[in-house]
């Protein structure tokens, strides 16, 4: 840890939506320094939907920036919260998870993290290796920390009661559970979304009851996807994966809205803030929005595919650009959400009569009748990535512009 503890408060603060509470995190920062000693940063990941997209990778972007500081992460899976389910948000009781699924969605979670953090200064724990083993007068202990008026406060809680929609008992164990893994690990600073602001804030005060130093809450904003409105969501389909292709990586961040920016600077790269803030700059002074996007699409790409794939994508983007004449007023093919590669569309294709059959299209391609932006496809070609505005060509008069 060479930073002071000054400069390692400006870049956790980066990006953060609330702190609670920073007079706690200076002061635990400033012990860290002292006796260098890293701080234990806790994650708790649900695994009920195990592919991550750049939205869930805000948390572990904050956790990797405070790795690079020298401190050490612990992901808490929820392997035992899971046969409850997380109601947050939630307009009922969710479908409690079996064994096999969250041991495989576990395992998917792991492989992917590791894209983000540092495998050297994290830890992975299941926390059924301590809820597993609590006694029921241990249970009944802990069900004593907090009332049902307290508990009813959260807003899901709150609108599933005056609507008459059931709540199960177990799910009022959830943030108990939840707050005991952070009294099981004595986390120093427990990270989350705004999502999360019950759940993580309970932790905070089991640890004050069991006399434990109380962590310190980070929460992080929930990021708009694609369509800069809604939160980022696979099943919105204005997402970007991280196990996304680089090229798709590539195009999507291009298409992120101008008005965010910044924000996916702040909260989607592990970009320095004053970095960030020169990007702030450039754009109030009118700088073309695109050269930015182009560098966040460059940094975005890299970190999850390397620099050599990145230069690759941005090639292959910026081929899409220099496209020979097509005639105007062509139909257009709305892409459906997960169809956007060649192959893809085959079924769109023939369900428009522009092709007979997948066979005919690739007896087509063979003798060289389809293109794409003026280009001629080979077979190899059919795991292309199309882009908004892509132009297929079907033999001589058979044109289609591509849009999502």
């Amino acid at each position: 840890m060479f930073l002071t503890p000054e400069e390692q408060f400006v870049i956790i603060k980066k990006g953060v939506d609330k702190i609670v509470d920073e007079q706690e995190l200076r002061a635990k920062l400033e012990r860290s320094f002292k006796k260098q000693q890293p701080l234990t940063i806790k994650l708790g990941l649900d695994p009920s939907a195990p592919d991550i997209h750049l939205g869930h990778a805000v948390v572990l972007r904050k956790i990797k920036q405070m790795q690079d500081l020298g401190h050490h992460a612990i992901i808490v899976i929820g392997d035992f919260t899971g046969r409850i389910g997380d109601p947050t948000g939630k307009a009922k009781g969710r479908t409690a998870l079996n064994d096999d699924t969250v041991k495989k969605n576990a395992q998917t979670y792991c492989e992917q993290i590791f894209k983000v953090l540092d495998k050297n200064k994290t830890t992975v724990r299941f926390n059924s290796e301590w809820l597993a083993k609590l006694s029921f007068e241990e249970v009944i202990q802990l069900a004593a920390t907090t009332s049902v008026a307290r508990l009813l406060e959260r807003e899901d809680f709150q609108k599933r009661y005056k609507q008459h929609v059931p709540i199960g008992m177990h799910e009022f164990f959830y943030p108990l559970m939840q707050a005991y893994d952070s009294v099981e690990l004595e986390a120093d600073i427990e990270l989350g979304g705004t999502d999360q602001t019950f759940n993580i804030l309970m932790g905070r005060n089991l640890q004050k009851q069991r006399g434990i130093e109380k962590q310190v809450a980070i929460f992080m904003p929930l990021l708009e996807g694609l369509d800069g409105i809604e939160k980022m969501s696979k099943s919105l389909g204005n997402y970007i994966g991280v196990n996304e292709a680089p090229e798709m990586m590539f195009k999507k961040v291009m298409e992120v809205p101008d008005a965010l920016i910044v924000k996916y600077f702040e909260l989607a790269t592990d970009e320095h803030p004053l970095q960030v803030q020169a990007i702030q700059d450039k754009l109030q002074k009118g700088e073309n929005p695109r050269d930015l996007k182009l560098r966040l699409a460059e940094v975005i790409t890299t970190l999850y595919h390397g620099v050599a794939a990145m230069k690759e994508a941005r090639t292959y983007f910026e081929a899409a650009f220099h496209r020979k004449e097509i005639p105007k007023n062509i139909p257009v093919l709305l892409l459906e959400i997960d169809k956007e590669r060649v192959e893809d569309i085959l079924p769109q294709l023939v369900a428009m009569d522009y092709i007979q059959s997948k066979s005919e299209f690739l007896r087509l391609i063979k003798q060289n009748g389809v293109s794409l932006n003026g280009e001629k496809l080979a077979l190899d070609d059919l795991s292309r990535v199309l882009m908004n505005d892509d132009v297929i060509q079907i033999g001589k008069k058979r044109f289609l512009k591509l849009n999502k």
